[in-house]
């Protein structure tokens, strides 16, 4: 049984056409910006709202830790 087949807490990866972590891994996202591709796949069917603001937090560290800006 292939690993992208199976999800622990539940089933809302395997329902899309490419799962988050084998785009993310196939582009070499960092942990930030594979974040950021999760959240905003899943964010209508999973966390909502709150997925969105951890896009922007997750945004937020990128522009800090990549680029030093600071707001």
């Amino acid at each position: 049984m292939s690993a992208l087949n199976k999800q622990t807490g539940g089933n809302h990866y395997k329902d899309y056409a490419i799962q988050p972590i084998e785009y993310a891994q196939r582009n070499r996202l960092n942990a930030l910006e594979a974040n950021i591709v999760k959240y905003v796949t899943r964010h209508q069917d999973k966390g909502k709202a709150l997925d969105i603001q951890k896009i922007i937090h997750c945004a937020q560290l990128i522009l800090q830790l990549e680029y030093a800006y600071k707001d």
